[in-house]
């Protein structure tokens, strides 16, 4: 494979002291590919600008050297893994520890966040995969496979797929779906430290310290090519964001692959030494390296940089536009199909209350007083996070006008003069029109469709006489005796299910709530069985999913959560089972309790079916509600 001619476009950004010992991870933020975080071995995890040398936060609470960190894609979140095998997750916004995750037994190598939902990917020197649900603090799925250490875990881009490189040589592809291995990869010869998936095609790279980059075709499962000769190890790859090259981090230099066939397209010299991680923004590709307790940061300009078989135009020689680059694969492939969501990148749930921020768990307050998050340059911090919680009154005037993404653009070089000054971040935001919220939420500060006004004693104006107690009594108790009727039915309704439990089964008092024909019983009575999962059993299942069904569809969000909870407990606990029952063959003889058993798996199947589309359409909504539907929307996969 020949090697181009070598062109001069990248530069050094800064050098900064990052911590007070060794740096053991590092990593950039793939949003605005401007915020970098650090993990070091006096156990903190520092947060950068990639353009300015003031540490912007400071985050405590681990008790061993920082092995791992990772930013989610809005970079509002950042989870790092310690030597201890404890994972933390902060949030920026908030200035505070979110979740502690405790289960590896050694130290965490990789981490990766889910691209849409509440999820983070671990990897361990455990030889361990988890996967961990940061809302409930728990760990959702655990893949063995690995015989060492996992390097590299990556998310597809569609959020159902999951990547594993470890130091066994091997590249591991998960379905998260199913919670089991789709496939393996095998060719290299080395440790594999780094795995990639292509932006927009069922496509996924991997670099090796064999010195080799493999393509990996994801619906023949097979090599697509290879890529030989590389300097040194691999340690950092990324595809440019429309997929037309793959960009490899080697010793001092940067190199821009084509796969079909392989071929080099553009060398580029950077005296970066071993790089660890690379991003692009406003077409320039951003890449860190460090050494002992130093961090670099280094820029190159990809308008200088060619990236398809055609040759790019010289910017200083020639003033006309350079020719956009056009994708290199041959090969049509099948492409991700992503959640339709309301915004551009997935956003993080927003909580109602600041007690909804974490658990109220003595063992959050204990991580919450042992973790800090220090503010070293509120000036940088209020740049970064703040804006996202505030809107301008400036920007409030042209709401007419379409909203704008960030455009953060990196200063170019200034053979003159060292100082260089960055273009201001610029913000745009179309304020929405206040309107009568479509779901009830859980906790509210005021009750919704009511005024507090109309339970008051009228404001007293000058003219007006003085209000009689009577009258203002009369106005406070006013809707006082309908509410009292509601609730005291509601509490008789429960009384005679109660009643129902004490003398028979759950199935019964199930059966009872149900013929009451009130969604508020039957969620007070699915919020005890949700804490039990031993009550629950096949013949509950018939009963409850046409209730779940309703529930998913109510207004009010406690309904809504309670229907998710109760639905995500039958799919673990019998989805396996129903599948099964109804894929074995028939028996040989009369088996009573086999029929039914095979008559209440078909209707649990059927009304699974019915629920799995009403899933599928609301998956695609942002917030709380478009999280659970979406982790639901993949527990129901095999019944596709």
């Amino acid at each position: 494979m020949a090697t181009p001619v070598v062109t001069k476009t990248a530069w050094k950004l800064q050098e900064i002291v990052a911590h007070a010992s060794n740096v053991s991870s590092l990593v950039l933020g793939k949003g605005s590919g401007r915020l970098l975080a650090t993990g070091g071995d006096d156990c903190r995890v520092n947060l950068w600008s990639v353009n300015k040398p003031n540490c912007i936060m400071s985050l405590t609470g681990h008790t061993s050297p920082v092995e791992s960190v990772r930013l989610n894609t809005p970079e509002e979140l950042i989870v790092a893994g310690s030597q201890s095998g404890s994972i933390r997750v902060w949030d920026l916004e908030a200035a505070k520890i979110l979740r502690t995750l405790m289960g590896h037994k050694a130290n965490i190598c990789s981490l990766d966040f889910h691209p849409y939902g509440e999820f983070v990917a671990s990897g361990s020197q455990d030889t361990n995969i988890k996967l961990w649900d940061i809302r409930r603090k728990g760990c959702v799925f655990r893949y063995k496979g690995h015989t060492q250490a996992v390097r590299c875990l990556r998310f597809s881009p569609d959020g159902k797929w999951l990547a594993s490189a470890a130091d066994d040589h091997s590249v591991k592809l998960w379905d998260l779906t199913a919670g089991k291995m789709m496939s393996e990869f095998l060719g290299h010869t080395g440790p594999v430290n780094v795995v990639e998936f292509h932006p927009n095609e069922y496509l996924l790279a991997s670099g090796s310290a064999d010195r080799t980059i493999r393509f990996w075709d994801l619906e023949k499962f097979q090599v697509v090519s290879c890529i030989e000769g590389e300097p040194g190890p691999v340690r950092s790859i990324l595809f440019n964001p429309d997929g037309c090259c793959l960009y490899s981090g080697c010793q001092d230099s940067l190199r821009v692959y084509g796969w079909e066939p392989e071929r080099c397209f553009d060398v580029v010299l950077v005296n970066w030494g071993k790089v660890a991680d690379l991003t692009t923004c406003n077409n320039q590709l951003i890449g860190v390296s460090f050494a002992q307790s130093n961090v670099s940061s280094y820029v190159v300009d990809l308008n200088r940089v060619t990236r398809s078989g055609t040759i790019v135009q010289d910017p200083v020689q020639d003033s006309r536009p350079v020719a956009q680059p056009t994708p290199t694969s041959s090969t049509i492939r099948r492409g991700y199909e992503r959640p339709a969501t309301a915004c551009s990148k997935p956003q993080r749930v927003k909580q109602n209350s600041e007690s909804e921020r974490r658990s109220p768990s003595s063992e959050d307050d204990r991580d919450e007083r042992e973790s800090r998050a220090e503010i070293q340059n509120a000036e940088d911090y209020k740049e970064i996070f703040q804006p996202k919680n505030s809107i301008n009154m400036a920007i409030a005037k042209e709401a007419s006008k379409p909203s704008q993404a960030m455009d953060v653009q990196l200063p170019m070089p200034n053979r003159g003069n060292s100082d260089f000054v960055p273009r201001v971040p610029v913000a745009t935001s179309t304020p929405m029109s206040k309107a009568e919220p479509a779901v009830i939420p859980a906790a509210r500060n005021e009750p919704i469709g009511l005024k507090a006004s109309d339970f008051l004693p009228a404001v007293k104006m000058p003219n007006q006489s003085e209000m009689v107690d009577e009258d203002a009594m009369s106005q406070i108790r006013k809707g006082h005796d309908t509410m009292c009727v509601v609730l005291t039915s509601r509490h008789k309704n429960l009384d005679t299910v109660r009643a129902v439990w004490t003398t028979g089964d759950i199935k019964t008092s199930v059966d009872s709530a149900v013929a009451i024909n009130d969604l508020s019983v039957v969620v007070d009575l699915l919020n005890i069985v949700n804490q039990k999962a031993s009550l629950w059993k096949l013949d509950l299942c018939t009963t409850v999913l046409p209730q779940i069904e309703k529930l998913l569809q109510s207004k009010y969000e406690s309904y809504v959560q309670t229907g998710c909870t109760s639905l995500k407990l039958i799919l673990q606990r019998f989805l396996p089972l129903i599948t099964d029952i109804l894929a074995a063959p028939p028996s040989v003889g009369v088996d009573i309790s086999r029929e039914e058993r095979l008559h209440k798996c078909r209707l649990c199947y059927k009304q699974l079916k019915n629920i799995s589309h009403l899933i599928k359409t609301k998956s695609g909504l942002s917030g709380r509600h478009g999280s659970a539907f979406r982790e639901l929307h993949l527990l129901m996969a095999p019944l596709d």
